[in-house]
């Protein structure tokens, strides 16, 4: 609407810029947010818009039917779904407030009456129909302001809803990923109580033959228990990351889903759009915007309230037999009146609305600012953190094949007698925590993938929710 896009103007002044006039009242000059840069800080990325199906890369399937169950059962989504409904009826019933006001009424009795004449009573049946109408004049635009307004607010709920789809679906995908995380650290960790077991047994066998110490049994068995103890804590660490996925997706949490427990190798990311371009692709900040158009179309509401108004009242009766006299035009334009109101004193009230939406439209704008700034951090995080998760990765996956290899040494030297099971106990343990690191980097830059499409604004399966939709679409 042109009215929205004059408000949008004046508002938001995302450069170096200032509220200056806000609903034709003088407001203190301030800074909004700083001007958007042509590119990202991080290197080695295009302004080419990322890809809608970023799902997609990750080239897991149950990932994908685990997105969509969320979006179609999620109940923070469909509370979302009702809360546009709610919107939309109240911008319907501010767009009906705005039209005339037409009210009829009828009664129906019975007149005694007694004639003395006769010396008897007589009743007679009586009724009578009515009609009242309003109507304010919408002089200066105030009425008008009202349900723009209403409609920024769907407008922002419907961007609400397309956020909570967004940021659940990311959600999910993120909770698909440490459940598989979980599930190799607890593949590590019964691979580690194996090899600590064939160390035990090495142990006790070289401990009959007089070879070592019963010190060192103690210390294998010592050893062995420990790594028993490394599964059970893995094992619950994968029962939560199941449980909490299963409520995500919408299901009661039965530890039922099953997993890989593998995680995707994933190339650097590429195309990451500009700031500029993020403004128009993220739901939250879609949301804020509207927000902000509504408060100056509040603001502006308020300051045409200390304006005149004007009301057109009309009303007719009719107690004849014939009906349709009560909606003649005749009769209904001689008992019309036409009345002027201009406030004179009310204690300064009108006003004091008036700057109280002035400064409430403010402070929306600086939420707006705020929520751009978060959105540009949060894509400049993950780009960053893409980049040296990568590098760790890759280091990671040096110290365990290094580490792998110790192991596999220490095993054949303590066999031949040659090391003590310290360095035996040592190899197995940098062997473990190396996997575990490596996993883990693993998992950190799949979430955080899933983090930057989060930020990014990047799309997920489903059409989101139209404006004259009266059913869900997951």
């Amino acid at each position: 609407m042109n009215r929205k896009s004059a408000f949008l103007g004046t508002l938001l002044l995302v450069g170096c810029g200032s509220t200056g006039n806000l609903a034709g009242d003088p407001v203190a000059v301030f800074p909004v947010a700083p001007q958007a840069p042509q590119a990202w800080a991080a290197a080695g990325v295009t302004g080419e818009a990322p890809r809608s199906d970023w799902l997609a890369q990750f080239n897991d399937p149950r990932m994908e039917a685990l997105v969509n169950e969320t979006l179609e059962n999620n109940p923070n989504i469909r509370a979302q779904y009702f809360v546009v409904q709610a919107t939309r009826a109240q911008a319907r019933s501010v767009y009906g407030r705005s039209l005339p006001n037409v009210t009829a009424g009828a009664s129906a009795g019975v007149v005694s009456t007694y004639q003395e004449t006769l010396d008897e009573r007589f009743t007679d049946p009586s009724y009578s129909l009515g009609a009242d109408a309003s109507w304010t004049a919408d002089l200066w635009g105030r009425v008008r302001a009202g349900i723009d307004a209403a409609e920024a607010d769907l407008s922002a709920s419907e961007a609400d809803l397309a956020s909570a789809r967004l940021s659940l679906g990311a959600q999910t995908a993120i909770a698909w990923t440490d459940l598989n995380e979980a599930l190799a650290q607890e593949a590590v960790a019964v691979k580690t109580y194996e090899a600590r077991e064939r160390a035990l047994k090495l142990t006790e066998r070289r401990f009959a033959r007089g070879l070592t110490e019963a010190l060192d049994v103690r210390l294998a068995r010592s050893a062995l228990a420990t790594a028993e103890a490394s599964i059970a804590a893995r094992r619950q660490a994968s029962g939560n990351a199941v449980r909490r996925l299963e409520v995500l997706v919408g299901r009661y949490p039965a530890n039922a889903i099953e997993a890989p427990a593998e995680l995707p190798d994933l190339p650097p990311i590429e195309a990451a759009g500009t700031p500029v371009m993020l403004l128009s692709r993220r739901p939250d900040v879609a949301a804020s915007e509207a927000r902000v158009v509504a408060a100056g179309l509040r603001a502006e509401q308020a300051r045409l309230a200390l304006l005149p108004s004007l009301t057109l009242t009309a009303s007719v009766d009719n107690t004849e037999t014939d009906f349709a006299d009560l909606f003649d035009p005749t009769r209904i334009a001689a008992n019309a009146i036409a009345s002027i109101a201009q406030p004179v004193f009310n204690g300064g009230a009108l006003k004091a609305d008036r700057d109280a939406a002035i400064a409430n439209a403010k402070a929306v704008l600086a939420d707006y600012a705020a929520t751009v700034l978060l959105a540009w951090r949060e894509v400049e995080d993950a780009l960053a953190a893409d980049k040296f998760l990568a590098q760790q990765s890759e280091a990671q996956e040096r110290a365990l094949d290094e580490a792998i290899k110790a192991e596999e040494l220490a095993t054949r030297q303590y066999s031949n007698g040659l090391i003590t099971i310290f360095n035996l106990i040592d190899a197995q343990t940098r062997r473990l925590n190396a996997e575990s690191t490596l996993i883990a980097a693993r998992s950190a830059r799949v979430s955080n993938r899933i983090a930057f499409h989060l930020a990014i604004g990047g799309g997920i399966p489903g059409e989101p929710i139209s404006h004259n939709s009266d059913t869900m679409t997951p």
